[in-house]
C-alpha cells in the first residue's frame, strides 16, 4: 500500500550529524564508468549517479528582503540513445505580475564526459548555447543542450538559482523517472522561520540529520542561528508513470517545505499558516476574486435576452452557463484569480480560467441565483493539503449553483462540456467552496456522469467474405465530450471519416451521419454504412474470423510489476458491443470464444462474452464496466489480470463450418 505520512521535522542539534558536500564537478569515479543499465532496472535509459542540493536564505539589503538562493548538482549517465533526452535540460523561472520579483539562474555550468580509447575526454557546454523561452507572462524556461552525446556518456550541470518566494521553501525531488544511486539535500533555515516539512511517497529517507549554525543568517545588523538540515536516498527506483494516475507528484518519494510563522525582530509572530476565516476574509475582498463574484451590474443590461425562454431556474442557469460559453473563450491561462476583469473578458470575448467562471457566477447571482466559487487543483497539479488552507496549492476555479435540493459544478472554458459535467482534469480529491457571505467548506469532487460507449452493428457476410452493414454508436457523458473534442478537429463528417478510415484496418465507412454534435446535452450518436473484409472467399468448409474487431482493447494499460499508486480513471465506465450478423446459408459454429463472466471484488467491474449461431444469425456481445473512480494499489493485480485476459480472449477466432461440406 502506498504510504504517506507527514514529518513535521523540529530542528533541534543532534548529539551527532552526517556532514553532508558536495561531490567534485567533472570528476568521475571507477563505479561511474562501470555502471551498465542492468546494473539497476531493466528498463531505464538513464540513471542519476549523484545529487546535491543546498537551499539557504540571505536578506538582500538593496531590494529590502531575504532570498532563497539553491545550489544544484547533478551527474546523469545516459545509457543509449533512448536516454538522451535527459541531456534536454528545461529550468523553470517565475516572476510575480508587475515583474519586480522574479527568479534569477546564475553560474550554470555544464559538461559532456565521454570515454574515447580509454581516455576521460571532457566537452564543456558553450555557454552561447543556453537559451530563455519566455512561456507565459509569469514563467521563463531557460534551456540547453549537451554536446557530444554517445552511448555512455555522462553528463553534469549545475546552477544557482536565486528566488524571492521564500514560502515554500524549495521541494526536493528524491525520486523521478529514472532510477537515482544518490541523493541529498541540505536546508538551512534561520530561526525566525518556521516551515512544515512533509515527507511524501513510498520510500523512507536513509539520513536525516540536523545541527545548529551559529549566526548563519544576518539581517539588519543581526546575526541569527539556523537549522542545518540534512536529508539523504540512496538506491531510489524509477517512478514509472502509466495510465490511469493523477499527478506524479502526488506518489514520488520528496521533502516538501511550507512557510508556517514568521518571527519578526521585534518580537512579533506573523501566522503564514493561516484558518480558513482569514482566507475567506482574504478572498472575498480581493479585486481579482470576490469583487469579481459581486460584479453582477456587469450583465444587468444583459440579462433579459440571455435569460429569454427560461421556465425555472434550472433554465436560467443553463441559459448563462451557454451565453458564458459562446462568449468568452479560454485563453489558455489557468488561475483562479481574473486576469483582466470580468467586464473586459465579455466585451473582448477571451479570459483566463479565472475570468470566464467567475463571470459565469456573477451572471447567476445576477439572475438572482445562489452562486459560490469552488477552487481546485487539476490532476496534473496535484492534491491539496487539506490540514490547512495553502492557497498555492489551488490553480483552478468553478461555479456551484444551488437549485433546490441539488447543486451543479460548472466550467464554462469548454463549449463542449454539458451543464453539470466538470472536466476530467478538475475531478481530483477535495475542493474549497467560497461563498461571500458564509463560511467555506469542503466538498469531494466526483465524477457526474459515467463514461459510456455502446456498439450495435447489424450486418451481413457475403460468401465473398464481404461484410457489410450500419453500424450504430452512442457515446455518453465523459465518452461523448472526448469524441466531441476529437470531431472538433475537423469541419465535415467526410473529413472525420476519411482519418478514421486511414487508422482501421481492413474496415472501411463508407457513409455516416452524427447527431448530436452541437447539442453537448444529448448522447452523441453516429450511425455509418460499414464494410469489412473478413476473408478472401468462403469456398473452404472451415473459415475463420475474429468477432473482436469493435472496441478492441489490443495492448494492457497495466503492466507494472508493481505500482504503489491508486489506479484513478476519473468516471465509471461502460463499453458495451451487440453485434448481430447474418450469415450464408448451411454454416454451423464449430468452435469459439468460451462466454467470460469475469468479476472484481467489491464490485469493482465486470467482463462479460457471448458468442452464438441461431440458425443462420451469428451474434456477440461484449460488456466491459469499470464500478469504481479510484481503485488502490492492492487491487493493481486483479485489474491487470483482468485486462490481460481480455486481451488473450480478444485473439481467439470463431470457426465456422459448412453443413455436410456443402
Amino acid at each position: 500500500m502506498l504510504k504517506s505520512y507527514l514529518a513535521f521535522i523540529s530542528f533541534v542539534l543532534l548529539p551527532w550529524c552526517l556532514v553532508a558536500q558536495d561531490f567534485a564537478f567533472g570528476s568521475i569515479t571507477p563505479e561511474d564508468n562501470k555502471l551498465v543499465k542492468n546494473d539497476l532496472d531493466s528498463f531505464s535509459n538513464a540513471a542519476v549517479l549523484n545529487e546535491y542540493g543546498k537551499a539557504y536564505m540571505a536578506y538582500n539589503d538593496t531590494r529590502g528582503y531575504t532570498e532563497l538562493i539553491v545550489d544544484y548538482h547533478v551527474r546523469i549517465k545516459l545509457f543509449n540513445r533512448d536516454g538522451y533526452r535527459y541531456a534536454d535540460i528545461e529550468l523553470p523561472t517565475y516572476r510575480d505580475e508587475s515583474g519586480g520579483r522574479t527568479d534569477a539562474l546564475l553560474e550554470i555550468k555544464a559538461v559532456t564526459i565521454n570515454i574515447v580509447d580509454g581516455r576521460i575526454v571532457s566537452i564543456p557546454l558553450d555557454k552561447a548555447r543556453i537559451y530563455k523561452e519566455n512561456v507565459s507572462k509569469y514563467v521563463t524556461h531557460t534551456k540547453f543542450t549537451f554536446p557530444d552525446l554517445q552511448d555512455g556518456s555522462i553528463i553534469e550541470y549545475s546552477y544557482r538559482l536565486v528566488s524571492p518566494y521564500i514560502f515554500n521553501f524549495k521541494t526536493w525531488q528524491f525520486q523521478d523517472d529514472i532510477p537515482k544511486i544518490n541523493s541529498q539535500f541540505e536546508a538551512i533555515i534561520p530561526g525566525m522561520y518556521t516551515y512544515n516539512v512533509t515527507l511524501r511517497g513510498p520510500y523512507k529517507l536513509t539520513t536525516q540529520d540536523a545541527k545548529l549554525d551559529r549566526g548563519a543568517f544576518r539581517i539588519a545588523g543581526r546575526d541569527i542561528d539556523c537549522s542545518h538540515m540534512t536529508y539523504g536516498m540512496q538506491h531510489i527506483p524509477a517512478f514509472v508513470s502509466e495510465d490511469y494516475m493523477t499527478a506524479a507528484s502526488n506518489f514520488k518519494s520528496a521533502i516538501y517545505f511550507e512557510l508556517s510563522d514568521v518571527y519578526r525582530l521585534n518580537g512579533a509572530n506573523l501566522k503564514i499558516t493561516k484558518e480558513w476565516r482569514n482566507v475567506d476574509r482574504e478572498l472575498a475582498t480581493d479585486a481579482s476574486f470576490g469583487s469579481q463574484m459581486k460584479r453582477d451590474n456587469v450583465f444587468k443590461s444583459l440579462l433579459p435576452e440571455i435569460l429569454k425562454g427560461a421556465a425555472d431556474d434550472l433554465g436560467k442557469a443553463k441559459a448563462l452557463y451557454r451565453y458564458i460559453q459562446q462568449h468568452i473563450k479560454w485563453n489558455r491561462y489557468l488561475g483562479k484569480y481574473s486576469e483582466n476583469g470580468i467586464k473586459e473578458a465579455l466585451e473582448e470575448r477571451s479570459g483566463n480560467i479565472g475570468d470566464i467562471n467567475l463571470a459565469l457566477i456573477a451572471g447567476l447571482s445576477a439572475a438572482g441565483l445562489d452562486a459560490e466559487a469552488v477552487i481546485l487543483s487539476t490532476r496534473d497539479n496535484g492534491l491539496v493539503n487539506d490540514v490547512h488552507p495553502v492557497l498555492t496549492n489551488f490553480n483552478y476555479v468553478v461555479a456551484k449553483v444551488n437549485i433546490g435540493d441539488s447543486y451543479y459544478l460548472l466550467d464554462a472554458t469548454d463549449p463542449l462540456l454539458p451543464f453539470g459535467l466538470l472536466p476530467l482534469h478538475c475531478i481530483n480529491g477535495k475542493a474549497r467552496v467560497i461563498n461571500l457571505k458564509k463560511p467555506s467548506y469542503w466538498i469531494a469532487l466526483t465524477s457526474s456522469q459515467k463514461s459510456i460507449v455502446r456498439y450495435t452493428l447489424m450486418a451481413e457476410l457475403f460468401p465473398n467474405g464481404m461484410l457489410k452493414g450500419r453500424l450504430l454508436i452512442q457515446s455518453l457523458g465523459y465518452a461523448a465530450h472526448r469524441k466531441r473534442r476529437e470531431l472538433a478537429e475537423y469541419t465535415t463528417v467526410e473529413e472525420y471519416m476519411e482519418h478514421r478510415n486511414e487508422q482501421l484496418i481492413g474496415f472501411d465507412m463508407l457513409a455516416g451521419e452524427i447527431d448530436g454534435r452541437e447539442d453537448v446535452d444529448v448522447p452523441l450518436t453516429e450511425r455509418y454504412e460499414v464494410e469489412m473484409k473478413l476473408y478472401d472467399s468462403l469456398a473452404s468448409e472451415t473459415v475463420f474470423f475474429n468477432p473482436f474487431f469493435l472496441n478492441r482493447i489490443g495492448k494492457n494499460p497495466f503492466n507494472l510489476d508493481e505500482r504503489t499508486y491508486p489506479v484513478d480513471i476519473g468516471a465509471v465506465r461502460e463499453d458495451r458491443v451487440v453485434m448481430t450478423i447474418k450469415l450464408p446459408h448451411g454454416y454451423v459454429l464449430k468452435s469459439k470464444p468460451d462466454d467470460s463472466n469475469l468479476t472484481l471484488e467489491d464490485n469493482g467491474g465486470r467482463y462479460v462474452t457471448q458468442t452464438q449461431l441461431v440458425g443462420d444469425t451469428f451474434s456477440f456481445s461484449q460488456l466491459l464496466t469499470l464500478n469504481h473512480t479510484t481503485y488502490p494499489p492492492e487491487s493493481y493485480f486483479a485489474l491487470k489480470e483482468l485486462f490481460g485476459r481480455i486481451i488473450r480472449q480478444e485473439k481467439i477466432d470463431v470457426m465456422l463450418s459448412k453443413t455436410n461440406g456443402k
